[in-house]
């Protein structure tokens, strides 16, 4: 019988969970399907395209393309899909390292446009509704890799990090160290996501005062452009650089 995609998937990430990304190889993957290994390279081109499809499979329960986002109750689907997106992630061994660098698929792109248009709809301007897309994303990725690389070194020290000895003539660290120590994830979780959202909020209030409208009508493209470049002035350079990463929510 001919080998499928979503066989070689499902065993990719089995294998994922078992010998963890860097042991996972198309030559070990091939092994375990019972096939060479270019019989693999009918359904992805290259390891990357493969980490695509895992990603993408991570994901597909976790964060459904048809969920429709509102734009009235916009924070509470941005927070609902970061919860679960990590959740996801932290389900699969090296889930943050498969993930990172991947970008939507075409068909995904109608799914991240109904993210735009609706942020869109509660105030913001595309290109900024994009960049908190990106900037969530990037959050959830950062500290999804974070702990399960904290979560695999705690598990091979041999004495818990941060002893109270080392802090005794460190008072603020001491008053603070269970932080450090990363004694609940999720509560820090749940901190750095609200002061990412509370940050939008002031966003759009900033644009609403400024008058240009979210969607970028009613104005030439040069003279949105030109708006966009005035209010970047006075602004820290330090704001998030849009590259290359996946979407909130998208595989």
């Amino acid at each position: 019988m001919a080998l499928q995609r979503d066989e070689v998937v499902r065993t990719a990430l089995r294998l994922l969970d078992e010998e963890g990304i860097d042991g996972l190889t198309t030559r070990r993957l091939a092994r375990e399907l019972g096939v060479q290994s270019p019989a693999l390279y009918w359904h992805f081109k290259n390891k990357r395209e493969l980490l695509d499809l895992m990603a993408e499979a991570m994901l597909a329960e976790a964060l459904p393309p048809d969920r429709e986002p509102d734009p009235a109750h916009w924070p509470e689907w941005i927070a609902a899909d970061a919860r679960a997106k990590r959740g996801a992630l932290l389900a699969y061994r090296d889930g943050a390292r498969v993930h990172a660098g991947t970008l939507p698929s075409e068909d995904e792109l109608p799914a991240v446009e109904a993210q735009l248009t609706a942020l869109c709809g509660a105030g913001l301007r595309p290109r900024t509704a994009l960049r908190l897309l990106l900037t969530v994303d990037r959050y959830i990725m950062g500290w999804v890799t974070e702990e399960q690389a904290w979560r695999q070194d705690t598990a091979d020290r041999d004495r818990p990090p941060f002893p109270d000895e080392a802090l005794r003539e460190l008072p603020l660290l001491r008053e603070a160290v269970d932080v450090l120590r990363m004694t609940d994830h999720d509560a820090d979780f749940e901190y750095g996501l609200r002061v990412l959202i509370e940050g939008f909020r002031a966003e759009i209030a900033r644009e609403a005062a400024e008058g240009v409208p979210a969607s970028g009508e009613g104005a030439p493209a040069s003279e949105a452009r030109a708006s966009e470049g005035r209010a970047q002035e006075g602004r820290s350079s330090d704001g998030p650089v849009v590259g290359r990463a996946g979407v909130t929510g998208l595989a």
